[in-house]
């Protein structure tokens, strides 16, 4: 019973200290000549208010927004070398009631290398992650999977949505019991229905994260791009307890196509 309390308190001052991580590194060579970064590029408003709400004018405010109202005031937002536009477009956050702070991309091996960044000021902290280039649909979802890590004995909780393009995100394999057993990055095929967008971890797994880095850092410079899910897979060998809550009926819109940008511009 006390050891339970414990793990109950300790999980409350987790969550109740949640720092957001956003990567805003990307090259976006996918989209060609765009005339700033992907992640400030104007959308149309009719996106958020059929949802509710005041409409973001720029995609990443869309994610950013989502954060906020989960309680979510500090966040991390890592970039690279030339993409200035980023800090001096959304300032300091106080529009739209956050704490920003920038970093700056190290390795460019993908997007852990990044959110690996912020670790020196993570200071034990729970872990909220979101892609700046996602349109996630209505709801508060970070809500529901931080309510998921503070009452469950969990590790990592992630946030899935249905798909209809498996080729481009990382599918994952869950149970009846909402554990994650498999996630595939990718895939050309598969049953699996469900991707994850969104994601909330505790600092074991901060901890994990930054020790696989160090340990593969001269392995990963000759092999393809590394994924946040290949970590996390990683995690679930090694015993890590995953879970994950669908907080979507829809699929998330990824705007790293040109196809796809057309669509919310």
């Amino acid at each position: 019973m006390l050891l339970s309390q414990g793990y109950i308190d300790m999980q409350n001052n987790l969550t109740n200290n949640i720092i957001g991580i956003v990567p805003m590194a990307g090259l976006a060579t996918r989209l060609g000549q765009l005339p700033c970064s992907k992640e400030i590029h104007p959308i149309a408003p009719e996106i958020w208010m059929k949802n509710g709400g005041e409409p973001p004018r720029v995609v990443c405010e869309y994610l950013l927004r989502k954060m906020q109202i989960a309680g979510i005031t500090k966040v991390y937002i890592v970039i690279r070398n030339g993409k200035w536009d980023i800090p001096s477009y959304l300032e300091d956050g106080s529009a739209i009631g956050l704490n920003l702070a920038y970093l700056m991309m190290g390795l460019p091996y993908g997007s852990p290398y990044s959110i690996d960044q912020a670790y020196p000021f993570m200071d034990g902290s729970t872990v909220a992650l979101g892609f700046p280039d996602m349109i996630l649909g209505p709801g508060n979802i970070f809500n529901e999977i931080i309510e998921h890590l503070k009452t469950e004995q969990v590790d990592i909780v992630l946030g899935l949505f249905p798909t209809d393009r498996p080729d481009k995100v990382d599918m994952v394999e869950v149970n009846e019991n909402k554990r994650i057993t498999n996630i595939i990055i990718k895939p050309g095929q598969t049953d699996l229905k469900f991707s994850w967008g969104i994601a909330v971890w505790s600092p074991i797994f901060s901890s994990y994260m930054h020790n696989y880095l160090q340990l593969h850092q001269n392995d990963v410079k000759s092999k393809p791009e590394l994924f946040v899910g290949d970590i996390i897979q990683s995690a679930i060998n090694d015993g890590m307890r995953v879970e994950g809550i669908r907080v979507s009926d829809k699929p998330f819109l990824d705007i790293g196509t040109k196809n796809d940008l057309r669509q919310v511009i």
